[in-house]
């Protein structure tokens, strides 16, 4: 049976949880509290070894808070029909259809004809810490997604009305505030010195428990779950509620936020996320001076560069990110980038993985202009490349990219392939290539997964114009016997397909 495992946010329901004691049986049969011993000298010593947390929650706890947020629904009011109280309008409907009694109507004045009653009810709880000791707390932005009201409570047991300052979703990061002076607030650590192995220890409200405490070490470092952020991995013990609190280091530093889980039950099953407080602050700031965060971005959709598609591209290894198709007059268009370029670095940035790419663009403010390195035709080319500011939602469409004649199945990639009609290259925004028009079905390239009516446009790194051209580039290719990339256009996406050539 294929496992499932899905990531969930902390924030929880308000409710709330009954907790047991447990106890053993003495030889008289009546329960007594299990109490824990030392087995010898080296046990104790080896317990002694471990860190003591006492100091550092007494210090940190007061800067930690309980936030709990509600929201606005509509609620059916009675209808006031005169002997028959507590009729909502849906049921007066009712009694006036199927029983032709002469209740008043909704377009008639009367009491049925109010505006819906909005009642305040509980929507969640998460928690949060204070970093300024007048009043701006951090949490998750998705423990206040959708809240009308923010309640901040204390560990003093005040209680605020907190002002949403900003959130934002892709590192679901929220700044809040609440109108207070002089409170306890918490270290800002460095989380790039965070390392694999040392302790940590995270506070928060699990269930609506306020202030718990539990501790586990860092498990793995920018670990990506597919989100903007590269995340702390820690084996720590959280739990829906958790949301939004401190993870802290021994020194009592915060060096992230608890934000995810991976479970297969919804809760805690060894493995927890936070996110990385370097970026967190970064996010603060911007939400701090204007209530939002500015990204940079350069339009262009991108995939992983996987071993045989470097080896097909003549990558040294795999690293990179591979570009499937570029937005028309974004900045990689004006750049002069083009689909199946590989992205190599970005400033002065490695990039070893795709999703690198976003995040160090992101970071870059819009405006700037970086120089970029990709990988082109066997070469490295660099270019100089502008950066834009983020769209909420970015139309993309294929980058722009002279006709002949057919060929037959018969050859190392087992297609036939015709020159593209001038309608088909103004419908794909295409100036040259081929169009697969039939496939032999023990053909390399069907094999690989290529379809008939894709677009051809480069094989390893010669551009292909014409069907003419295309067979004398393939027969080319075919002689080395090793690995080629064939650049296929399906849609408004490039994809690199690296392939064998058949004898």
């Amino acid at each position: 049976m294929k496992k499932i495992i899905s990531a969930l946010t902390l924030s929880v329901a308000a409710s709330s949880l009954l907790v047991l004691p447990t106890y053993a049986q003495n030889n008289s049969g009546k329960a007594a509290p299990v109490a824990s011993t030392t087995s010898s000298p080296a046990a104790a010593s080896a317990v002694r070894s471990y860190p003591d947390f006492v100091d550092l929650v007494e210090k940190a706890n007061p800067a930690v808070v309980n936030i709990r947020t509600t929201e606005k629904v509509n609620v059916r009011q009675a209808s006031g029909i005169p002997g028959m109280p507590g009729l909502d309008e849906e049921q007066a409907e009712f009694f006036r259809r199927f029983f032709g009694i002469p209740l008043p109507t909704p377009k008639q004045p009367g009491p049925n004809n109010r505006k819906p009653q909005q009642e305040e009810q509980n929507r969640g709880v998460g928690s949060g810490f204070i970093i300024e000791s007048n009043g701006f707390i951090l949490t998750n932005a998705h423990v206040v997604e959708g809240a009308t009201t923010i309640y901040v409570t204390l560990t003093d047991k005040r209680e605020f009305k907190a002002k949403l300052i900003g959130a934002d979703k892709r590192t679901d990061v929220a700044l809040v505030k609440i109108e207070a002076t002089g409170l306890p607030r918490l270290t800002i650590g460095d989380s790039s010195k965070v390392r694999v192995g040392e302790w940590v220890l995270a506070i928060g409200s699990p269930f609506g428990l306020e202030n718990t405490v539990t501790a586990g070490i860092v498990s793995a470092k920018s670990r990506d779950t597919g989100d903007y952020l590269p995340f702390i991995q820690t084996d720590v013990a959280v739990n829906p509620g958790n949301s939004g609190g401190p993870l802290l280091n021994t020194r009592g530093e915060v060096v992230g936020i608890n934000s995810q889980i991976f479970s297969r039950s919804g809760g805690y099953m060894g493995i927890s996320f936070a996110i990385p407080m370097d970026e967190a602050m970064r996010v603060s700031n911007q939400l701090k001076a204007s209530g939002k965060v500015s990204r940079g971005r350069i339009g262009v959709a991108i995939a992983e560069v996987s071993k045989e598609v470097a080896e097909s591209l003549g990558l040294p290894r795999a690293r990179g990110a591979l570009i499937r198709n570029i937005e028309v007059g974004a900045p990689a268009d004006k750049a002069g980038l083009e689909p199946g370029d590989v992205i190599l670095s970005f400033g002065d940035k490695p990039i070893e993985k795709s999703s690198d790419l976003p995040r160090i663009v992101g970071d870059t403010k819009p405006g700037t202009t970086s120089p970029i390195m990709v990988w082109r035709k066997g070469a490295q080319k660099e270019f100089n490349i502008t950066v834009a500011d983020l769209e909420p939602t970015p139309k993309t469409a294929a980058k722009k990219a002279e006709p002949e004649e057919a060929t037959s199945t018969k050859n190392a990639f087992g297609v036939a392939v015709i020159d593209l009609s001038e309608a088909k290259k103004k419908e794909l925004s295409l100036k040259a290539g081929v169009e697969i028009t039939a496939m032999a079905e023990d053909g390399v390239l069907s094999k690989a997964g290529a379809r008939v009516g894709d677009v051809i446009v480069r094989l390893s790194d010669v551009d292909i114009i014409a069907a003419k051209q295309f067979e004398i580039a393939m027969k080319a290719v075919a002689k080395n016997n090793r690995s080629v990339a064939v650049f296929i256009r399906r849609g408004d996406s490039t994809l690199v397909i690296p392939v064998k050539p058949g004898k």
